[in-house]
Protein backbone atom coordinates (compact mmCIF):
# COMPACT_ATOMS: atom_id res chain seq x y z
CA UNK A 1 0.00 0.00 0.00
CA UNK A 2 1.20 3.68 -0.62
CA UNK A 3 -0.21 7.05 0.23
CA UNK A 4 0.06 9.72 -2.31
CA UNK A 5 -1.69 13.11 -2.99
CA UNK A 6 -3.85 13.13 -6.26
CA UNK A 7 -4.51 16.63 -8.18
CA UNK A 8 -8.05 16.43 -9.63
CA UNK A 9 -9.90 19.31 -10.95
CA UNK A 10 -11.59 20.32 -7.91
CA UNK A 11 -9.05 19.50 -5.71
CA UNK A 12 -6.52 17.70 -4.16
CA UNK A 13 -6.98 14.14 -2.50
CA UNK A 14 -4.97 11.90 -0.57
CA UNK A 15 -5.41 8.26 -1.06
CA UNK A 16 -4.55 5.26 0.25
CA UNK A 17 -3.95 2.74 -2.68
CA UNK A 18 -2.67 -0.76 -3.51
CA UNK A 19 -2.80 -3.59 -6.55
CA UNK A 20 -3.69 -3.26 -10.57
CA UNK A 21 -6.82 -4.51 -12.12
CA UNK A 22 -10.57 -2.99 -12.02
CA UNK A 23 -10.91 -0.03 -9.77
CA UNK A 24 -12.61 0.08 -6.67
CA UNK A 25 -12.97 3.07 -4.53
CA UNK A 26 -13.92 2.93 -0.98
CA UNK A 27 -15.48 5.99 0.48
CA UNK A 28 -15.30 6.69 4.48
CA UNK A 29 -17.86 8.18 6.74
CA UNK A 30 -17.12 9.93 10.11
CA UNK A 31 -14.96 10.67 11.61
CA UNK A 32 -13.22 7.94 10.18
CA UNK A 33 -10.19 8.44 7.11
CA UNK A 34 -9.08 6.15 4.35
CA UNK A 35 -6.97 4.21 6.73
CA UNK A 36 -10.24 3.04 7.93
CA UNK A 37 -10.39 0.97 4.53
CA UNK A 38 -6.74 -0.78 5.27
CA UNK A 39 -7.64 -4.49 5.71
CA UNK A 40 -9.56 -4.24 2.63
CA UNK A 41 -7.28 -2.20 0.02
CA UNK A 42 -4.81 -5.29 1.34
CA UNK A 43 -7.42 -7.74 0.16
CA UNK A 44 -8.65 -6.39 -2.85
CA UNK A 45 -5.04 -5.84 -4.14
CA UNK A 46 -4.39 -9.01 -3.33
CA UNK A 47 -7.52 -10.19 -5.16
CA UNK A 48 -6.56 -8.59 -8.53
CA UNK A 49 -8.14 -5.23 -8.31
CA UNK A 50 -6.74 -1.74 -8.38
CA UNK A 51 -8.31 -0.50 -4.76
CA UNK A 52 -8.28 3.20 -3.80
CA UNK A 53 -9.14 4.42 -0.40
CA UNK A 54 -8.91 8.26 -0.04
CA UNK A 55 -9.61 10.88 2.59
CA UNK A 56 -12.26 12.70 1.51
CA UNK A 57 -13.26 16.43 1.24
CA UNK A 58 -12.60 18.15 4.67
CA UNK A 59 -10.50 15.01 6.20
CA UNK A 60 -6.84 14.02 6.67
CA UNK A 61 -4.56 15.16 3.77
CA UNK A 62 -7.51 15.98 0.90
CA UNK A 63 -8.12 20.17 0.84
CA UNK A 64 -10.81 21.30 3.14
CA UNK A 65 -12.59 24.08 1.36
CA UNK A 66 -14.39 26.67 3.92
CA UNK A 67 -18.51 26.57 3.96
CA UNK A 68 -20.78 23.86 4.30
CA UNK A 69 -22.15 25.07 0.70
CA UNK A 70 -18.83 23.56 -0.70
CA UNK A 71 -19.75 20.02 1.28
CA UNK A 72 -23.16 19.13 -1.01
CA UNK A 73 -24.31 15.38 -2.45
CA UNK A 74 -23.29 16.88 -5.64
CA UNK A 75 -19.70 18.20 -4.58
CA UNK A 76 -18.71 14.61 -3.18
CA UNK A 77 -19.92 12.60 -6.19
CA UNK A 78 -18.05 15.18 -8.41
CA UNK A 79 -14.96 14.64 -6.45
CA UNK A 80 -15.32 10.87 -7.06
CA UNK A 81 -16.24 11.44 -11.09
CA UNK A 82 -12.81 13.58 -10.84
CA UNK A 83 -10.88 10.85 -9.10
CA UNK A 84 -11.53 7.99 -11.55
CA UNK A 85 -10.08 10.27 -13.60
CA UNK A 86 -7.41 11.57 -12.40
CA UNK A 87 -6.53 7.42 -11.64
CA UNK A 88 -6.70 7.36 -15.60
CA UNK A 89 -10.16 4.39 -15.51
CA UNK A 90 -13.24 5.33 -17.47
CA UNK A 91 -15.57 3.11 -14.86
CA UNK A 92 -15.13 1.62 -11.60
CA UNK A 93 -17.22 0.22 -8.53
CA UNK A 94 -17.76 2.17 -5.36
CA UNK A 95 -17.94 1.16 -2.30
CA UNK A 96 -19.06 3.35 0.78
CA UNK A 97 -19.71 3.16 4.34
CA UNK A 98 -21.43 5.46 6.97
CA UNK A 99 -21.21 9.09 4.99
CA UNK A 100 -19.60 7.36 2.41
CA UNK A 101 -22.60 5.16 1.83
CA UNK A 102 -24.89 7.71 0.86
CA UNK A 103 -22.23 9.39 -1.44
CA UNK A 104 -21.67 5.65 -3.05
CA UNK A 105 -25.37 5.07 -3.55
CA UNK A 106 -25.68 8.81 -4.99
CA UNK A 107 -22.63 8.03 -7.45
CA UNK A 108 -24.48 4.88 -8.96
CA UNK A 109 -27.95 6.71 -9.02
CA UNK A 110 -26.01 10.00 -10.67
CA UNK A 111 -23.55 8.21 -13.00
CA UNK A 112 -24.54 4.68 -13.47
CA UNK A 113 -22.11 5.02 -16.82
CA UNK A 114 -19.23 5.40 -14.70
CA UNK A 115 -19.90 3.68 -11.35
CA UNK A 116 -20.84 0.37 -13.16
CA UNK A 117 -21.89 -1.24 -9.63
CA UNK A 118 -22.16 -0.21 -5.79
CA UNK A 119 -21.93 -1.53 -1.90
CA UNK A 120 -23.12 0.09 0.73
CA UNK A 121 -22.03 -0.46 4.38
CA UNK A 122 -24.13 0.42 7.38
CA UNK A 123 -26.12 3.67 6.17
CA UNK A 124 -28.92 2.25 3.35
CA UNK A 125 -30.08 3.97 0.82
CA UNK A 126 -31.90 6.81 1.55
CA UNK A 127 -34.07 8.29 -1.72
CA UNK A 128 -35.43 11.83 -1.45
CA UNK A 129 -38.27 12.17 -0.26
CA UNK A 130 -41.13 15.16 -1.44
CA UNK A 131 -42.72 17.69 1.55
CA UNK A 132 -39.48 19.71 2.89
CA UNK A 133 -35.94 19.38 3.73
CA UNK A 134 -34.80 16.64 6.34
CA UNK A 135 -33.71 18.45 9.43
CA UNK A 136 -36.70 19.54 10.35
CA UNK A 137 -38.99 16.49 9.38
CA UNK A 138 -36.53 14.60 11.78
CA UNK A 139 -36.73 17.32 15.00
CA UNK A 140 -40.36 16.98 14.48
CA UNK A 141 -40.51 12.81 14.47
CA UNK A 142 -37.61 12.94 17.25
CA UNK A 143 -39.67 15.27 19.47
CA UNK A 144 -43.32 13.43 19.10
CA UNK A 145 -41.45 10.21 19.98
CA UNK A 146 -40.50 11.53 23.13
CA UNK A 147 -36.55 10.60 21.98
CA UNK A 148 -34.87 13.85 22.93
CA UNK A 149 -32.57 15.11 19.85
CA UNK A 150 -31.40 13.25 17.18
CA UNK A 151 -27.40 13.93 16.65
CA UNK A 152 -27.73 15.11 13.22
CA UNK A 153 -30.15 17.88 14.43
CA UNK A 154 -27.23 19.44 16.90
CA UNK A 155 -25.01 19.11 14.40
CA UNK A 156 -26.17 21.71 12.28
CA UNK A 157 -24.81 24.26 14.61
CA UNK A 158 -22.71 26.53 13.52
CA UNK A 159 -20.79 26.12 16.07
CA UNK A 160 -21.06 22.19 16.88
CA UNK A 161 -17.53 21.09 15.74
CA UNK A 162 -16.02 22.85 18.75
CA UNK A 163 -16.58 20.43 21.33
CA UNK A 164 -15.08 18.09 19.01
CA UNK A 165 -11.55 20.37 18.15
CA UNK A 166 -11.32 20.86 22.15
CA UNK A 167 -9.73 17.47 22.27
CA UNK A 168 -10.06 15.20 19.23
CA UNK A 169 -8.19 12.19 21.15
CA UNK A 170 -11.38 12.28 23.83
CA UNK A 171 -13.55 13.06 21.05
CA UNK A 172 -12.84 9.95 18.42
CA UNK A 173 -12.38 7.48 21.44
CA UNK A 174 -15.96 8.32 22.74
CA UNK A 175 -17.33 8.37 19.36
CA UNK A 176 -15.53 4.92 18.50
CA UNK A 177 -16.41 3.31 21.37
CA UNK A 178 -19.89 3.84 21.63
CA UNK A 179 -21.37 2.84 17.92
CA UNK A 180 -18.70 -0.60 18.51
CA UNK A 181 -20.45 -3.69 18.40
CA UNK A 182 -18.42 -4.98 21.34
CA UNK A 183 -19.85 -2.16 23.67
CA UNK A 184 -22.84 -3.30 25.74
CA UNK A 185 -26.35 -2.21 24.86
CA UNK A 186 -26.50 0.16 28.21
CA UNK A 187 -23.42 1.97 26.47
CA UNK A 188 -24.28 1.71 23.00
CA UNK A 189 -25.56 5.09 21.40
CA UNK A 190 -28.68 5.23 20.40
CA UNK A 191 -28.25 8.34 18.18
CA UNK A 192 -30.77 10.25 20.41
CA UNK A 193 -29.61 12.79 22.83
CA UNK A 194 -31.70 14.35 25.84
CA UNK A 195 -32.08 17.86 26.48
CA UNK A 196 -29.06 19.91 27.54
CA UNK A 197 -26.67 16.82 27.04
CA UNK A 198 -24.02 16.92 24.46
CA UNK A 199 -23.17 14.20 21.81
CA UNK A 200 -19.52 13.82 23.82
CA UNK A 201 -21.47 14.14 27.17
CA UNK A 202 -23.92 11.20 26.75
CA UNK A 203 -21.03 8.63 26.29
CA UNK A 204 -19.17 8.12 29.63
CA UNK A 205 -15.39 9.55 30.41
CA UNK A 206 -14.54 5.30 31.16
CA UNK A 207 -14.78 4.75 27.23
CA UNK A 208 -11.79 2.60 25.69
CA UNK A 209 -10.66 2.19 22.39
CA UNK A 210 -12.55 -0.84 20.54
CA UNK A 211 -11.00 -4.77 21.06
CA UNK A 212 -10.00 -3.72 16.71
CA UNK A 213 -8.43 -0.57 17.54
CA UNK A 214 -4.35 -0.45 18.45
CA UNK A 215 -3.17 2.40 20.14
CA UNK A 216 -0.28 2.96 16.46
CA UNK A 217 -3.90 3.14 14.47
CA UNK A 218 -5.86 4.91 17.31
CA UNK A 219 -2.72 7.85 16.66
CA UNK A 220 -3.13 7.90 13.00
CA UNK A 221 -6.62 9.41 13.39
CA UNK A 222 -5.75 11.82 16.50
CA UNK A 223 -2.68 13.25 14.27
CA UNK A 224 -5.45 13.88 11.20
CA UNK A 225 -7.92 15.35 13.01
CA UNK A 226 -6.09 17.56 15.78
CA UNK A 227 -3.92 18.70 12.24
CA UNK A 228 -7.47 18.95 10.31
CA UNK A 229 -10.10 19.63 12.74
CA UNK A 230 -13.64 18.45 12.61
CA UNK A 231 -15.53 21.42 10.68
CA UNK A 232 -15.06 20.08 7.33
CA UNK A 233 -16.46 16.65 8.26
CA UNK A 234 -19.45 18.34 10.06
CA UNK A 235 -20.01 20.15 7.37
CA UNK A 236 -21.28 17.19 5.36
CA UNK A 237 -24.31 17.01 7.96
CA UNK A 238 -24.56 21.16 7.15
CA UNK A 239 -25.43 20.46 4.19
CA UNK A 240 -28.11 18.08 3.91
CA UNK A 241 -31.16 20.31 3.67
CA UNK A 242 -29.50 22.01 0.55
CA UNK A 243 -28.91 18.64 -0.32
CA UNK A 244 -32.18 18.18 -0.97
CA UNK A 245 -32.83 21.36 -2.58
CA UNK A 246 -29.96 20.99 -5.13
CA UNK A 247 -31.44 17.33 -5.36
CA UNK A 248 -35.60 17.83 -7.07
CA UNK A 249 -34.25 16.33 -10.47
CA UNK A 250 -33.45 12.74 -8.83
CA UNK A 251 -37.01 12.73 -6.87
CA UNK A 252 -38.57 9.05 -7.89
CA UNK A 253 -35.25 8.08 -9.15
CA UNK A 254 -33.92 4.50 -8.90
CA UNK A 255 -30.82 2.80 -8.19
CA UNK A 256 -29.90 0.40 -11.43
CA UNK A 257 -26.43 -0.71 -10.95
CA UNK A 258 -25.70 -4.28 -9.50
CA UNK A 259 -25.54 -3.69 -5.40
CA UNK A 260 -24.78 -4.67 -2.31
CA UNK A 261 -25.62 -3.97 1.22
CA UNK A 262 -23.84 -4.85 4.57
CA UNK A 263 -24.67 -4.09 7.87
CA UNK A 264 -23.47 -4.90 11.48
CA UNK A 265 -26.26 -6.56 13.86
CA UNK A 266 -25.80 -4.36 16.38
CA UNK A 267 -25.34 -0.99 14.06
CA UNK A 268 -26.43 1.73 16.45
CA UNK A 269 -27.49 3.17 12.99
CA UNK A 270 -30.46 0.99 12.17
CA UNK A 271 -32.19 2.58 15.21
CA UNK A 272 -32.71 5.54 12.98
CA UNK A 273 -32.60 3.81 9.29
CA UNK A 274 -34.09 0.55 9.69
CA UNK A 275 -37.26 1.59 7.86
CA UNK A 276 -35.00 2.60 4.57
CA UNK A 277 -33.14 -0.81 5.44
CA UNK A 278 -36.29 -2.57 5.01
CA UNK A 279 -37.35 -0.39 1.94
CA UNK A 280 -34.13 -0.71 0.03
CA UNK A 281 -35.82 -3.22 -2.15
CA UNK A 282 -37.91 -1.08 -3.82
CA UNK A 283 -35.07 1.60 -5.11
CA UNK A 284 -32.03 -0.63 -6.04
CA UNK A 285 -33.47 -3.11 -8.46
CA UNK A 286 -30.28 -5.06 -9.00
CA UNK A 287 -29.91 -5.43 -5.22
CA UNK A 288 -27.82 -8.87 -5.17
CA UNK A 289 -27.23 -9.33 -1.43
CA UNK A 290 -28.10 -7.46 1.83
CA UNK A 291 -25.66 -9.33 4.62
CA UNK A 292 -26.49 -9.03 8.24
CA UNK A 293 -22.69 -9.50 9.96
CA UNK A 294 -23.59 -11.27 13.46
CA UNK A 295 -22.45 -9.61 16.95
CA UNK A 296 -20.90 -6.62 14.72
CA UNK A 297 -21.62 -3.14 15.27
CA UNK A 298 -21.30 0.01 12.89
CA UNK A 299 -17.46 0.45 11.89
CA UNK A 300 -18.19 -2.81 10.15
CA UNK A 301 -15.00 -2.56 7.89
CA UNK A 302 -12.51 -2.50 10.59
CA UNK A 303 -14.66 -4.91 13.09
CA UNK A 304 -15.18 -7.60 10.95
CA UNK A 305 -12.56 -7.28 7.97
CA UNK A 306 -12.71 -10.84 7.40
CA UNK A 307 -16.25 -11.33 6.74
CA UNK A 308 -16.78 -7.67 5.19
CA UNK A 309 -13.83 -8.87 2.14
CA UNK A 310 -15.60 -11.93 1.85
CA UNK A 311 -18.74 -10.17 0.55
CA UNK A 312 -17.34 -7.63 -1.05
CA UNK A 313 -14.89 -9.92 -3.01
CA UNK A 314 -17.91 -12.06 -3.58
CA UNK A 315 -20.04 -9.46 -5.23
CA UNK A 316 -16.61 -7.94 -7.25
CA UNK A 317 -16.04 -11.08 -9.02
CA UNK A 318 -19.73 -11.88 -9.54
CA UNK A 319 -20.39 -8.70 -10.75
CA UNK A 320 -17.01 -8.67 -13.57
CA UNK A 321 -17.71 -12.38 -14.23
CA UNK A 322 -21.32 -10.94 -15.14
CA UNK A 323 -19.80 -8.33 -17.78
CA UNK A 324 -17.14 -10.47 -18.99
CA UNK A 325 -19.51 -12.59 -20.15
CA UNK A 326 -21.37 -9.53 -21.93
CA UNK A 327 -18.56 -8.65 -23.67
Amino acid sequence: MQTRPLKTDGLTQQILEAGTGPLVLLIHGFPELGISWRAQVEALAAAGYHAVAPDMRGYGGTDKPAGADNYTALHLVGDMVDLVRALGATECVVVGHDWGAPIAWHCALLRPDLFRAVAGLSVPFQPRRPGGPPTPAMAVLSKRAGLGDLYINRLQAPDAHLAFDADPATALRKMFWSYDGATSDADQSTGFLPPGVSMLEQVPDRATLPPWMSPEHFADYVAAFTAGGFEGPVNWYRAMDLNWSLTAFLQGRMIHPPALFIVGERDPVRHYSGAHEAGMADWLTDLRDRTVIPGAGHWIQQERPDAVNAALLSFLDAVSAQRGSKS
